[in-house]
C-alpha cells in the first residue's frame, strides 16, 4: 500500500524478522526507509501494540542508541516506545479493504491451557503408564513373528503342548523388550513368569475341557502380573488383565519399529527374503523327494509338520494376527507397564470401637454357637438330628453344603469392609482388630470344615461329579484365604494380595495335574466295587481322562462306558502338537482292549431309580 491510515498506531508490531532489517539498517547509509520498510510482515500491525523482544532489539539497533539494560517486561509495560524509522504500517484486519468476520464464523477459542496448546489432558492410562518405551529391538520382532507363525500353524488343530510352545516365544520378545527398557527382573516377576507357563502345561497333560480352561485363563493373568508388577490389592486385581489395554499400543509401536528397520536396512530386508524363500524351496523339493522315497521317512514328515490346507487359511490367517498382537502387547506391556499400583483406593472413615466391634461380636457368638452345635452332631448326635428333622443323610448334607459356603464368601466380604472401616486413632486399636477379626477368622475355618465334612457325605451317599469336585475346591481354598489373612494380622499384610493371588494359582495348578475327571470316574468305579450304584450315563459323557477308571469295570458296564470314547477314537489321529497325553493313553488302551458295541443294552445300564437318587428332577444343586 502506498498510503497508510492517519489512524495508525505510532508504536507498530513488529515482527522477528524486523531485527534483522533493525541490525542492517544500523550499519547501511542507505535511507532509512528502505531498510525497514522491505522486511516488516504485512501481519505487523496487530491492533494490540506488543512489542516482541527481538523487536526490542530491532528499534535500539535502529536508533543507533548504546545498548542499555534489557527490559524487564515486554508489551504494554515496554520501557517505552519503540521507534521505527520509516513509514508506519497499518494494522492487521484494517483498512476499507478488509472484510469483518462475523460472530458467529468465528472460532471457538479454548478456554483451557492445555487446550490452547494443543495438548489434551492424560488419560488415566497415560498417567499411569510408564515412560513411552524404546525402539522395538531385532530380538522382540524375531520372537514376535516366531509367535505368529506358530500360532497360525500350531493352534488350529486344538489345544496341547502347542500352547507351551507358542508361549515360549512370546516371553522370550517380553524379555527382551524389558532389558532394552533397562527393567531387570525381579523375584516375583520370576515367579509369575514359571507359574504361568507351569499352567500352560495342563493341556498337555489333560484332555478334560473345564481344568485346562482354567489354567490357559489363569497362565493368561499370571503372565501380565509379570509384565506389570503389581503388588497392592488394585494392582493384582486390575494388573491380571492389563494386557488388553495394551493392544493398540503394541500394534502402532510395532508397526514404528518395522518402519524405521525398514527404512535403515533395505538392503538387509531384501537379502533375508531371498535366503528364506531360497531355503524353502530347497526345503520343500528335497523333502517331497525324500518322502517318495521312504514311507517311513514320509510318516515321520506327515508327523512332525502341520497339516495346513486352504480352506481353513482364514482361520490360520486369524490366528497369526492373534499371536501377533497378542506377542506385542507383551512386549510393549514389558517395555513400558502400567503402573496399577498408582491407583489407590482410600480407606474408609475411621469408627469408634464400639461402634465397630460390638456387630462383629455378636457374629463371633452366632458363630460360635452353630459350631457347638456342629461338634455335638459329630460326636454322636447326627442320628437323633436326622430324626427329628425327618431328612436323609445325603439330604441333611446337601441342604448344608451350600449355605456354609455363601457364609465363607460373606464372612471375607464382611472382614474386608471391617477392615475399611477399622478405628486406628488409638494405640489400642490394632490389638482390637487383630482380636475380634482373628477370632472371626478361626470360626469361619471350622465353618469351612462343616462344609467339607457335608460335601463328604453327600459324595459318599451319590458319587462324585464335576460340580460338587469343582466347589469342593472352592470352599477349601476360601479356608486357604481365611489362614493368609490370620498370617497376614500376625505378620503383616504386605504380601497378602499376591499370596491370595499365588494360591488361586497353585489350586487352579493342583486342580488340573489331580485330572478331576479322572479322581470322578475313579471314586465311582470304586463305589460300585463295594457295593454301591453307578450312573454309566454320566461317567460316558467325561472326557478321556477318565478311560483309564472305566477301563476296569466289569462287563458289559466297561464297553458301554467307554461306547463315545471306541467312536471319537476312529477318526483320524490329531497331530502330536495337539494331542494330550491323557488322550494319547486312552486311545492306547482301547486299542489294546477294544470295547464291544452292546446295542440296545446300553440304554437300561444306569437308569434305574435308586442309582439317580442324587440327581432329582428339578435339582439345582447338580446340573450335570
Amino acid at each position: 500500500m502506498s498510503e497508510h491510515s492517519p489512524d495508525a498506531s505510532s508504536r507498530p508490531d513488529v515482527s522477528p524478522e524486523a531485527g534483522d532489517a533493525g541490525r542492517s539498517a544500523t550499519g547501511a547509509e542507505s535511507g532509512p526507509g528502505d531498510a525497514v520498510g522491505s522486511d516488516v510482515s504485512p501481519e505487523a500491525g496487530a491492533s494490540r501494540s506488543d512489542v516482541s523482544p527481538e523487536a526490542g532489539d530491532t528499534g535500539q539497533s535502529a536508533s543507533g542508541a548504546a545498548p542499555g539494560p534489557e527490559p524487564e517486561a515486554s508489551g504494554r509495560e515496554a520501557a517505552g516506545p519503540v521507534r521505527v524509522s520509516g513509514p508506519p504500517v497499518p494494522p492487521q484486519n484494517a483498512g476499507p479493504d478488509v472484510p469483518k468476520v462475523p460472530a458467529y464464523l468465528r472460532p471457538p477459542q479454548p478456554t483451557d491451557a492445555r487446550q490452547r496448546g494443543g495438548q489434551q489432558p492424560p488419560g488415566v492410562l497415560t498417567r499411569l503408564r510408564a515412560a513411552s518405551p524404546p525402539a522395538i529391538g531385532p530380538g522382540t520382532l524375531w520372537s514376535v513373528l516366531a509367535t505368529a507363525l506358530l500360532s497360525a500353524l500350531l493352534l488350529g488343530d486344538g489345544l496341547g503342548l502347542n500352547l507351551l510352545i507358542v508361549a515360549v516365544p512370546a516371553a522370550l520378545g517380553a524379555f527382551f523388550a524389558a532389558r532394552s527398557a533397562g527393567r531387570r527382573l525381579r523375584p516375583w516377576t520370576a515367579v509369575w513368569a514359571l507359574g504361568g507357563l507351569a499352567l500352560l502345561a495342563i493341556p498337555a497333560l489333560r484332555d478334560a475341557g473345564w481344568p485346562v480352561f482354567l489354567a490357559v485363563m489363569s497362565a493368561l493373568a499370571l503372565g501380565s502380573l509379570a509384565l506389570h508388577g503389581s503388588r497392592s490389592w488394585p494392582g493384582v486385581l486390575l494388573g491380571s488383565m492389563g494386557l488388553l489395554p495394551s493392544v493398540a499400543g503394541g500394534a502402532r509401536w510395532g508397526w514404528r519399529g518395522v518402519r524405521a528397520r525398514a527404512d535403515d536396512s533395505r538392503g538387509r530386508v531384501r537379502t533375508v527374503a531371498r535366503t528364506t524363500a531360497v531355503a524353502v524351496v530347497l526345503l520343500i523339493v528335497f523333502g517331497a523327494l525324500f518322502a517318495s522315497a521312504d514311507a517311513a521317512f514320509a510318516d515321520l514328515l506327515g508327523s512332525l509338520t502341520p497339516d495346513v490346507s486352504i480352506g481353513d487359511s482364514p482361520w490360520r490367517a486369524f490366528l497369526f494376527v492373534l499371536g501377533l498382537l497378542g506377542a506385542l502387547a507383551a512386549a510393549y506391556s514389558a517395555a513400558a507397564p502400567v503402573r496399577w499400583d498408582g491407583i489407590t483406593v482410600r480407606p474408609g472413615k475411621a469408627r469408634n470401637r464400639a461402634e465397630w466391634a460390638l456387630p462383629l461380636i455378636v457374629l463371633n457368638l452366632l458363630f460360635a454357637v452353630f459350631i457347638g452345635l456342629q461338634l455335638v452332631v459329630l460326636l454322636g448326635g447326627y442320628d437323633k438330628v436326622l430324626e427329628e428333622t425327618g431328612l436323609k443323610p445325603a439330604e441333611y448334607a446337601r441342604q448344608g453344603f451350600w449355605q456354609l459356603l455363601w457364609a465363607t464368601v460373606l464372612t471375607l466380604i464382611v472382614i474386608a469392609l471391617a477392615l475399611r472401616w477399622a478405628p486406628r486413632g488409638r494405640a489400642g486399636d490394632r490389638t482390637l482388630v487383630r482380636s475380634v477379626l482373628g477370632v472371626l477368622c478361626v470360626l469361619t475355618l471350622v465353618v469351612v470344615a462343616s462344609a467339607l465334612r457335608r460335601m463328604d457325605l453327600y459324595v459318599d451317599a451319590f458319587g462324585l461329579t464335576r460340580l460338587r469336585i469343582s466347589v469342593a475346591a472352592v470352599e477349601l481354598w476360601l479356608g486357604v484365604v481365611l489362614v493368609l489373612i490370620l498370617a497376614a494380622g500376625v505378620f503383616g499384610a504386605r504380601l497378602l494380595p499376591r499370596a491370595v493371588v499365588g494360591s488361586a494359582a497353585v489350586g487352579v495348578l493342583a486342580f488340573g495335574l489331580i485330572s478331576p475327571d479322572g479322581l470322578i470316574a475313579e471314586q465311582n468305579v470304586q463305589r460300585h466295587r463295594s457295593g454301591g450304584t453307578i450312573d454309566i450315563e454320566y461317567l460316558k459323557g467325561l472326557s478321556a481322562d477318565a478311560v483309564p477308571a472305566l477301563n476296569g469295570l466289569p462287563e458289559p458296564l466297561r464297553s458301554c462306558a467307554l461306547e463315545n470314547f471306541r467312536r471319537d477314537f476312529d477318526l483320524p489321529d490329531a497331530p502330536w502338537y495337539a494331542t494330550s497325553w491323557g488322550e494319547a493313553r486312552a486311545r492306547e488302551l482301547i486299542e489294546e482292549h477294544p470295547a464291544d458295541s452292546q446295542g440296545a443294552q446300553c440304554y437300561d445300564l444306569g437308569r434305574d431309580a435308586d442309582e439317580r437318587d442324587g440327581y432329582e428332577e428339578g435339582d439345582s444343586y447338580d446340573p450335570y
